[in-house]
């Protein structure tokens, strides 16, 4: 399986994020906007990710959920029938909850930058750094990204999105 390195905080200025992007000289990949169907399937996460206008892809991962910098192994396969696959899966396992992004995708050396707006959540940066190189290689990456859009410890998340959104219903918070 892939293996990324990865990192998830909230983020105060999106703004504030693409211009560092473009500082870096990063590649802007496109604005997608996704709807992550995640099932219900224990501790590793399965999810069926819809790209409007674009393609579906069923990715299987397993990571802890620290509040840090985390390896995460992977799996994306192509889905050509989502509908079907969508009721399968849910009638296996049932649907754990859905979450609505838009991304701004950037492609930096072997490192993902996610500029996220999640329905319901707000505003976040994620990078994935792909382990191509070595963990050093990817460690040193992921530092530089870290300084260069300045996230601070107090920003980083544990987990996904499904995660925070669930903690959020289940205190009764609700956010457009």
């Amino acid at each position: 399986m892939p293996e990324n390195l990865e990192l998830k905080a909230s983020s105060r200025s999106l703004v504030e994020a693409l211009r560092t992007a473009g500082k870096l000289g990063a590649r802007r990949e496109g604005v997608l906007r996704q709807t992550d169907t995640y099932f219900l399937t224990g501790a590793d996460r399965l999810k069926l990710r819809e790209i409007r206008g674009d393609h579906v892809e069923l990715i299987f991962y397993r990571r802890p959920n620290a509040s840090s910098v985390r390896y995460s192994k992977y799996t994306v396969v192509s889905v050509s029938e989502p509908a079907r696959v969508k009721r399968l899966f849910s009638k296996l396992f049932g649907i754990r909850v859905i979450v609505v992004k838009k991304r701004i995708l950037y492609i930096y050396k072997n490192a993902r930058i996610h500029i996220d707006s999640v329905k319901g959540l707000g505003s976040f940066i994620e990078f994935e750094v792909l382990v191509l190189h070595g963990k050093r290689q990817a460690e040193s990456l992921m530092a530089f990204l870290r300084k260069e859009f300045r996230i601070r410890k107090s920003s980083i998340i544990g987990g996904s999105y499904s995660d925070i959104l669930l903690r959020q219903r289940r205190r009764g918070i609700h956010r457009a």
